[in-house]
């Protein structure tokens, strides 16, 4: 690890962990939640978040076949529409300087959750993709 940030910044961390505090009491379902940081990890190539998040959604109920398939979850009918409409928008959001997110796949997700949903959806991704870059970037060991 190069540097601990936990304890280099503290208030910095604390300030980041207010962001997961926020998304652990939002609307978000637990499988849409661990969809959204399991694919943005595999996207930003986090092997210390990959690890930790399907860990997590394993324990909570998500299937190891999923889990395989969520790298190809566009050839596969394992997820629902809507599970679908947030990877594609995960997928967008993650790689944001490549094409931004398209009107497409913006009115696919607002025409299946409300405003407030879909807020909450895009701050998980925008929270998820700062872990990623906090864990790749420190070199976080797998612990």
């Amino acid at each position: 690890m190069r540097l601990n940030l936990q304890t280099t910044e503290p208030e910095a961390y604390k300030a980041m962990y207010g962001l997961e505090k926020y998304l652990s009491t939002s609307g978000l379902s637990h499988a849409h939640k661990h969809l959204i940081k399991v694919r943005a990890s595999q996207l930003n190539k986090c092997a210390y978040c990959i690890n930790m998040h399907t860990q997590e959604a394993r324990k909570d109920g998500e299937t190891e076949q999923r889990l395989y398939l969520l790298n190809a979850w566009r050839e596969t009918s394992l997820f629902t529409p809507e599970e679908k409409a947030l990877l594609a928008l995960t997928e967008e959001v993650t790689f944001i300087g490549q094409a931004g997110v398209s009107d497409a796949t913006y009115q696919q997700a607002a025409a299946l959750f409300d405003e407030h949903y879909l807020a909450q959806a895009i701050m998980a991704i925008v929270v998820i993709n700062a872990w990623n870059r906090i864990a790749i970037s420190t070199e976080l060991p797998l612990g």
